[in-house]
């Protein structure tokens, strides 16, 4: 008698989830099977419920697999080059999502949505990142860019550099936006005194900084709000 070929555990699990997924919305799914679902597409064929459970032990969260630096991810066993692109695409279509909530709208009406676009970008970065959010007249987002990258708890500002970037945008007004990687929203002495050098800068050209924020992975600072600005 031919001995009958059992079939892999796996066999028929992704079209359980993915039917999961369609009848019962994602919050049926534990943080490792959406990861799962991701991950699909970069390994066509076997089981990649390990990968992904390897994936939220290595990093801690669901979303700290989101935002950890490739090659991290690349350490983990099975991840290759597909499953990185794979989960940053995931990353970066929140991050395009949540810009389009924002774009040439009045930040005042949508600044939920700006601090969560901020927090989506830099607030899990392992190193400081300086942005400015150029806003016209309306208070409108016209243009976002990313000016200064340093290390773990410093980068270095040029006020006449935001300032020469300002004019040549035509940004009526900025908001500041630096991240802690440390998670600590509160300012520095430093960051107190580079945000005067950079409204000193400013003004005399008719540009005034809104804000300041300071973006943790789960906190925010508004220098605003606190009465600094």
């Amino acid at each position: 008698m031919t001995d009958t070929l059992q079939k892999p555990h796996y066999t028929g699990h992704r079209k359980r989830l993915r039917e999961r997924f369609l009848q019962a919305g994602p919050e049926a799914l534990a943080d490792y099977e959406l990861l799962e679902m991701i991950l699909f597409p970069a390994k066509p064929m076997g089981d990649v419920k390990p990968m992904a459970k390897d994936l939220i032990k290595a990093f801690g969260s669901f979303g700290q697999v989101l935002f950890a630096d490739p090659i991290e991810l690349l350490k983990v066993e099975g991840v290759n080059d597909a499953a990185v692109v794979a989960i940053k695409v995931v990353k970066a279509a929140s991050e395009r999502l949540l810009r389009e909530e924002i774009i040439d709208k009045p930040v005042i009406k949508s600044w939920t949505q700006l601090i969560d676009y901020c927090r989506i970008h830099i607030g899990n970065n392992p190193i400081e990142e300086f942005h400015l959010l150029f806003l016209n007249q309306k208070l409108e987002l016209m243009l976002h860019e990313r000016q200064q990258t340093g290390t773990v708890n410093h980068t270095p500002i040029y006020p006449r550099e935001v300032a020469k970037r300002a004019l040549e945008i035509g940004a009526s007004s900025l908001i500041l936006v630096h991240n802690h990687p440390s998670g600590d929203v509160t300012p520095s002495k430093a960051d107190v005194e580079m945000t005067k050098l950079i409204v000193a800068a400013v003004r005399p050209l008719g540009i005034e900084v809104h804000d300041h924020v300071i973006i943790g992975a789960k906190k925010h600072y508004s220098f605003k709000d606190k009465g600094i600005l």
